[in-house]
Formats: C-alpha cells, structure tokens, sequence
C-alpha cells in the first residue's frame, strides 16, 4: 500500500476581509455598543477555515458568549432598521432545530449584502447511547464548543473584536496547514456521539486533498462506531454526504476512504433478502468501475453528461428521490441495450446487431440496412438527454480486446477511442435529439384505421409507427397512414 503524502498548505498568517464582511462585523459591534451588550461575537468554523486558505465563503456562522442566536439577530435587525439600512436584510427569521440536517439546535439566521449569516450560542454538549442529538446542551465556553466540534479544521474561531484568529484545540491551525483530518477529542469518543462524522471527515478529507489522522482511521473502522452509523444516523443523512462527496472532484477518492475503513455496507446497505449472493471484493470492484468512468469521463472532454447501485440502495439505503433510482434503472437498462449494438455503430460496416430480443417483433418489417437506426432510435428516446451517460456505461462493460502488454492508460485510450467512434455514428445518423421528434400518428388515428379498440394493440402499432417513421425522418403523417392502411389490408387478407 502506498504511503500518502503529506503536504503542506499555504495559510495565511492573518483573515483578510472583504469590504462586504468588514461593513458586516463593523455593524455587528456597533449593534452591541447600540444597546450595551457585553457579548463577545466570535465567527466560527468553516468561514475561518476558508478564509485562511484563501477562498471564498459566503456562509457566516456567528458564535455568541452568552447571548441566544435569535436575541442578538432580532438586536442586529432593529439596530439595521435605525440606520436605514434594515431594507436589505432577507430572510430573517429561526431555522428550528434539525438533527438530520445537522441542526442540533435552533440557529437565528438572516440574509445580508448577499451573505447568509447564522447566529449561534457557544454550547457544550452530552449525549445519550442511541442518538447523535445531543441530551443536554447549555452555554459553554469557547474552548469547549471547539473541542465539541467534528474537526481540528473546524474548530477555528475569529474575534471580530480583537481582529484575531483563535486555536482553541491548539492544533486546528498547525492540522490546516499540514493537511491533517484529525478530531479535536480522541476519535472513537466523537464518533460515537455523532457517527455522522465518519463521513464529514471523509468529505472534508477529499474535498481539501488532506490527510486522514491514522487514530481516526482505526476509530472510523471500528464495530462499535458501524453499529453506532447504523442506529443513530438517518438513512436521509448518510446520502446527503454522499451526495455532497460524489459532487465533488474526488468521488473516486471518497469511495475509496469508505472502502479502506470497511464502511461499505454500512453506507450502501443491502436488502435483507436479496439475490444472487454479493461476491467477496464486490465493493472494490465498484470502486474500480468507478475509477475507470471517472477517469474516461476526463479524457472525453468535449462529450457533456448528466452525472449503479441498484433501486434499493438509492431508495432505502440512502433515501434519495425516487425518481433518481428510475433514473438509474433506466439508465441499466440503457446500456444494456446498447451493448449489443456498440459493434454496429462503431464500425463502418454493415454488421447486424446480435441480441435484440428486448425489440421483440417491432423490427421484423424494418430492411437489415435500417434496423442499426432504428434500434438506436428507440433506446434514445427511451432514455433521452442521459443517453450519453448510458453509453459510458456500456464501453466500460464492452470488451475492448487488451492483450497483457497493455497498460492501464492505454487500455483507457481504447474505451474513450471506442466512445467517440460510437458518439460520433449516433451523431451522423441524425439521432443524437430523436427524442424530441413527434410521432407522425396517435393512438386515435391507429384505432381508425385499423378498427382497433385502446388497449396493447394500439401501444404496439404506435411502436411499430415509430419504427416506421425512424428508418426515414422525412416521411410524412399522410404516407404513414398509407402505410398503415397498406399494413392493415395484408392483415386482413391473411386472416
């Protein structure tokens, strides 16, 4: 196994503000001297992280000493409000308690000169065996909210007072600038209160290309930390990280972190009953599937995709949207589909497609010359604007004849080589938006001309139609009723 590097990070010594976040902080102070507040107003977390790294963050987490997050909004409004600048605050209002979104508590929040400001008491907090929602929560001070926190990295604090970045883990700065994931208490205890962490240290991990702390690792791939994922995280939860991680430029990478720490299954959960039986290594195999599509969709620069688990995994393991695991589904079948006619639309010969049993008799009457077109045509409309993401999946599975000299980059070139010639050929035929071509009759006509009542003969005469009308676009609604009529009048001679 390789050994990863560590890298050292360019943080800045001192927070350079933004003219916009300078006028934000200079209004909050001059609200607490407006109505004699002592409260010591701190900026928390991911703001801190990113501003000492030099990047862009509109997301202000306000972090109060002794003062409740909507008390201090409601004081910063009405302070607005008396100096005429009130108009252009949006939003603001509570955003009630969370535990799923990773709200633990009720956070004020409010919209201003563009920037979505939180507002938030300094807490410490325990919690109970079986949920990551915290039992008791009360003021705390700043060193224990640091320590409560998933990461060193985001355990940062800015005074707005003093001008100063403050480091209460004593190793939040010295971990960014290191490139280091590390949990401010030790790991199997903040894993265990909030299991969700696991992944955020993922995310985080691959998002900054940082590097996880060995204890962390150990801890993250522990059973009581699995089982703790299992109860106390919600399925929702588990696939907004992995949402958030797969959205990012390092989905490989994060898959893999989910691998090495056996985290798998617990992520992508199976059905109880299910079969065939999951081979041994199948998650590295997936990872492995993954690695190739991500690294073919690189070298296909100029083709545009809308980026399988099956449908249990995406509905139940990660309570994503059904529509997403048709989506995915549709796509299977898709690819499938276009397995068997890669070779035909890859080649400049006149090669017939194998395997098509999934169009039935629909093609029966359609010349050898056309069927390519037409076969083609249908898996199109039937899976649309994604039909380029369907055929990825299709080269990734089609073999391409390696021979055991062969590296892994050329065997890549092969596939990405194999994708264009097919793109390409889709492209030539006129088909890359056939969906959007409008069948030339409806069900309406089908049962007139034919004396057809609704039910699956018309659906089936409506396919045959479509096929008709895919072997040449320029025909017109006039001659497919021709055809129709001409169809029917052998049908009705043979009967």
């Amino acid at each position: 196994m390789s050994v990863a590097t560590q890298h050292v990070l360019q943080v800045r010594d001192k927070i350079e503000l933004s003219d916009i976040e300078r006028r934000i902080f200079d209004r909050l102070l001059a609200s607490l001297r407006h109505f004699n507040l002592q409260t010591q107003v701190r900026v928390a977390g991911g703001w801190v992280r990113d501003k000492l790294l030099a990047k862009d963050c509109y997301d202000i987490d306000i972090a109060l000493d002794n003062m409740m997050g909507t008390e201090f909004a409601h004081k910063v409004k009405e302070y607005l409000v008396s100096i005429g600048e009130g108009k252009d605050v949006r939003g603001d209002g509570k955003i009630k308690s969370n535990p799923d979104r990773s709200k633990h508590l009720e956070t004020a929040t409010m919209r201003w000169l563009d920037m979505q400001i939180d507002f938030v008491n300094l807490r410490s907090e325990e919690y109970i065996k079986n949920s990551r929602i915290p039992s008791k929560q009360s003021f705390g001070t700043p060193e224990e909210d640091a320590c409560r926190r998933d990461l060193t990295i985001n355990s940062l604090f800015y005074n707005i007072h003093t001008d100063s970045v403050e480091d209460y883990t004593k190793r939040g700065i010295s971990d960014l600038k290191s490139g280091r994931i590390v949990t401010p208490l030790p790991p199997k205890a903040t894993f265990l209160d909030d299991p969700l962490r696991v992944l955020r240290a993922i995310r985080f991990g691959v998002r900054f290309e940082f590097t996880l702390d060995e204890d962390l690792k150990v801890a993250a791939a522990c059973d009581d930390v699995k089982d703790a994922l299992a109860a106390k995280v919600s399925k929702e939860r588990i696939g907004k990280e992995v949402d958030l991680m797969i959205s990012g430029n390092q989905a490989v990478k994060a898959m893999t972190h989910i691998c090495d720490l056996t985290l798998f299954w617990n992520v992508f959960s199976l059905p109880p009953v299910f079969k065939p039986a999951i081979s041994d290594g199948c998650e590295r195999l997936c990872v492995a599937y993954l690695d190739t599509a991500w690294n073919l969709i690189h070298l296909l620069k100029e083709s545009t995709f809308k980026v399988p688990v099956v449908n249990y995994i995406i509905v139940d393991s990660l309570k994503q949207k059904g529509e997403d695991a048709k989506m995915v589904l549709d796509l299977h079948r898709a690819s499938h589909k276009f397995l068997s006619l890669i070779p035909c639309l890859a080649s400049n010969e006149d090669l017939q497609p194998d395997d098509v049993d999934w169009m039935r008799g629909l093609i029966d009457d359609v010349s050898i010359a056309s069927r390519v077109r037409v076969l083609t045509g249908f898996v199109l409309r039937e899976i649309k604007d994604l039909w380029r993401v369907a055929l990825l999946v299709s080269i990734l599975l089609h073999p391409i004849g390696i021979n055991d000299t062969e590296d892994e980059s050329s065997q890549l070139h092969k596939r990405r080589d194999l994708f264009n010639r097919v793109e390409s050929s889709i492209i030539k035929l006129g088909l890359d938006k056939v969906w959007e071509v409008k069948p030339l009759i409806n069900g309406e006509d089908i049962m007139n001309v034919l004396q057809l009542k609704e039910g699956p003969l018309v659906k089936e005469w409506k396919e045959k139609s479509m096929a008709w009308q895919l072997v040449d676009p320029s025909r017109t609604t006039e001659e497919c009723i021709d055809w129709l009529r001409e169809v029917n009048s052998k049908r009705v001679k043979l009967e």
